[in-house]
């Protein structure tokens, strides 16, 4: 077990028992927060082709003005 961990367990034992709803509640909302958080993001992989060919034409795109 990690120091961190160690600490968070004597922390949760220390809360007053009024406290431990609340205390409960924001754990919850951590919890689910980090694993709404995934890699890659959806949208990874979401155009045709593996990337090589754009990467190959990076100066010309650039030389272009990108986005303009």
């Amino acid at each position: 077990m990690s120091a961190e961990r160690d600490e968070l367990m004597h922390l949760v034992r220390e809360i007053p028992e009024d406290q431990v709803p609340q205390a409960l509640m924001e754990m919850r909302r951590q919890i689910r927060a980090a694993h709404q958080h995934t890699w890659p993001p959806d949208f990874f992989a979401s155009a045709p082709g593996d990337g090589v060919g754009i990467a190959e034409q990076t100066d010309e795109i650039l030389r272009r003005g990108f986005g303009r």
